[in-house]
């Protein structure tokens, strides 16, 4: 059976803090409403975006709440090839770990509040877009912490909740690989500390990319779902 190693893009793979928090201070500014603070931002990456303005904007409103998840959209791309855009790097090591994984036999995969079209440009921009068997967003499924993402990429990749780790930064991936019955590795580099990853069922934080490989293979060999 089919090793899935399931790992969420922003926060994660690469840093895109600066555009998602650009981009957000622009939604609000079209609509005359005060940017929250990019620390509240930076807690919504991972969410998909109506829920994320839900979040940021209180109390929430549906309605504004969808215009404004399509003003962000609309910031976003009209920042995208200006000087305003900032690069979203790979976070160091990212590559690494990515190659180490594949040549170990795990097949590779993403779930994401990103939208397909934002995805395929992130993994095009970095030469990975052959790498993943799976692609799981925003477009089609409800926003994490739903298992839905996690249940279509095993299905896909030809796995199981027990040989796959979802791997991220944020207490929703935890939550959304941990629901979908899959493990979970968090990563300490992202966006929310490690002490959420762990309350929120990471098995293991881990400080650096080279040690995901290791990380992963415990929790799959040993089975392993607790904090270690």
């Amino acid at each position: 059976m089919t090793r899935l190693a399931l790992f969420d893009c922003d926060g994660t793979l690469v840093d895109s803090a600066a555009n998602i928090c650009l981009a957000v201070e622009r939604a609000f500014d079209r609509h005359r409403l005060a940017p929250p603070p990019r620390e509240a931002i930076r807690g919504i990456v991972g969410l998909s975006l109506p829920q994320a303005m839900a979040v940021l904007h209180q109390p929430a409103d549906a309605n504004l709440c969808e215009v404004l998840a399509q003003s962000y959209k609309d910031a976003f791309v009209a920042m995208r090839g200006t000087p305003d855009f900032a690069h979203e790097p790979l976070y160091p090591g990212i590559a690494e770990a990515l190659a180490t994984l594949a040549d170990s036999g795990w097949a590779l995969g993403v779930a994401t509040g990103k939208s397909d079209r934002g995805l395929s440009i992130v993994l095009a921009t970095h030469g990975l877009t052959s790498a993943f068997v799976t692609l799981q967003t925003a477009d089609r499924h409800p926003s994490k912490p739903h298992p839905a993402m996690a249940l279509a990429a095993m299905a896909e990749a030809g796995s199981t909740p027990d040989r796959t780790v979802m791997i991220g930064d944020t207490s929703y991936d935890m939550t959304m690989g941990r629901a979908g019955g899959a493990h979970a590795v968090g990563v300490a580099w992202g966006y929310h500390p490690p002490a959420m990853l762990t309350a929120a069922g990471a098995a293991r934080v881990v400080d650096h990319a080279d040690d995901l490989p290791a990380a992963m293979l415990a929790c799959v060999d040993r089975g392993s779902i607790s904090a270690a």
